[in-house]
């Protein structure tokens, strides 16, 4: 897949900025729009004629055995994804995804009990794509504008593939075959998207100007960089670790929810909720490019960020006092867009924004994916504590609960760590786009 020579890539390193960020939207969307139908599929069955694993119920023990896998896989990524040269990166893109797919083929055929460590090797195989996508879009001039693009690729991927699911489900496709074949679906698509993603071309001179070069990094790296931030991660690690159990619980249970709101029966329902958020998401972060400065950038994403934990407390609290009565539908709407707009800078333009003001040689990657590891440790947690210790709630009690301490505990933590990062930034002009 070597990209060297390509008519396209030729074509995209001399191509206008507004030309090249489609095409890099278009090919990282594409990309991980697919390998969500190798991931999320699973959690539209229900699975209840299974009957219990090890005393949890079959589907948490899915759930949680799919975030092992994609926690460990995350742990690996921080050196496989910070160290992984351009050469591979393709390569290892559509290995990983044959990989996902063989994994559901023997969820499929496996006994009950081997079910879960069929999920577990599916998620295992998943939780670098992320890192390796993004490291063709960071350090650019315009990296936030293509990697808020890129982020709506989740939100909406993963209410569509949920309903290709139950497409599948009531043809007549068993629930343990549905996720290899929806998963099968996709597979086409999603070699054609890693081919032309491969294309984009290496950094320019212009973008190595502004963000900062974007190297490898080794073990000495990595370490520096932790030495570095320390006690500003200290500060943004546990809001992530909570975030991401929240995003994973709506995520993964949000059938249950809308069942108990009364909507579970609406057609194309994630689809319904997951379409604006979306919409808001890449909207909102879109605006970061118009910060010139990166100082400035960083206290916008903090902002975004911010805002979004408060919207989910405010959406909430008009449930709670009847504003929302009736429309229910339209709390799940706010809270995913508030719990996204605090959420995707993690992965996007938080580490892209810290390293381009600070001046730090190294790339964001690394610390996206230290954080990941941290929050997908946090969705098992709290998934773990609601079965065991919240088990006389159901799952939207326990949800509605969640949002109140994650917003207010989340808030206080993030204007936190803003104030120690802002002395680390440059003020200087030679921090602004040129």
């Amino acid at each position: 897949m070597n990209n060297r020579n390509s008519l396209v890539t030729r074509r995209l390193t001399t191509a206008p900025d507004w030309l090249f960020a489609v095409y890099a939207i278009a090919a990282s969307f594409s990309t991980y729009f697919c390998m969500y139908a190798f991931r999320k599929p699973f959690a539209a069955a229900t699975y209840e004629e299974l009957g219990p694993f090890l005393g949890l119920d079959l589907k948490t023990a899915l759930v949680i055995s799919q975030i092992i896998g994609y926690t460990l896989s995350k742990i690996i990524g921080m050196r496989v994804c910070s160290e992984l040269g351009r050469a591979n990166r393709a390569s290892v893109l559509v290995l990983l995804v044959i990989w996902a797919e063989a994994a559901l083929v023997v969820f499929a055929v496996v006994p009950s009990g081997w079910k879960v460590l069929a999920i577990l090797l599916n998620g295992l195989a998943l939780g670098m794509i992320w890192g390796l996508v993004v490291r063709y879009l960071e350090g650019r001039r315009l990296s936030e504008l293509v990697l808020a693009g890129l982020s709506c690729s989740y939100i909406i991927a993963s209410g569509v593939v949920k309903d290709v699911g139950r497409i599948w489900i009531d043809a007549g496709v068993p629930d343990v075959w549905m996720p290899a074949i929806t998963g099968l679906c996709f597979l086409p698509l999603y070699l054609v998207s890693v081919w032309l993603l491969n294309q984009i071309p290496e950094h320019s001179e212009a973008d190595r100007e502004s963000r900062t070069e974007r190297p490898k990094m080794n073990a000495a790296d990595r370490g520096r960089f932790v030495g570095h931030f320390w006690a500003g991660l200290l500060l943004l690690f546990p809001v992530y670790f909570f975030l991401t159990a929240y995003r994973d619980y709506r995520d993964n249970y949000g059938i249950e929810i809308f069942e108990t709101l009364g909507y579970a029966s609406m057609p194309a329902l994630f689809t319904r909720t997951e379409l604006p958020i979306a919409l808001g998401v890449v909207l909102v972060l879109a605006v970061l490019n118009v910060f010139r400065n990166h100082r400035h950038g960083l206290i916008a994403v903090y902002a975004v960020m911010t805002c979004g934990l408060i919207l989910m407390a405010g959406a909430t609290l008009m449930l709670d006092v009847g504003l929302l009565r009736g429309k229910e539908l339209w709390w799940m709407v706010l809270v995913g867009l508030g719990s996204y707009l605090a959420y995707v800078p993690f992965g996007t333009a938080l580490f892209e924004r810290l390293l381009a003001s600070t001046h730090f040689r190294g790339n964001a990657v690394f610390g996206i994916y230290v954080a990941d590891s941290i929050g997908y440790t946090g969705s098992i947690s709290v998934q773990l504590y609601k079965d065991f210790f919240q088990s006389n709630i159901n799952r939207f009690e326990f949800f509605h609960d969640f949002t109140y301490v994650l917003s207010l505990l989340g808030a206080v933590l993030l204007v936190a760590s803003c104030i120690y990062f802002l002395p680390k930034t440059h003020r200087a002009l030679d921090t602004e786009l040129p």
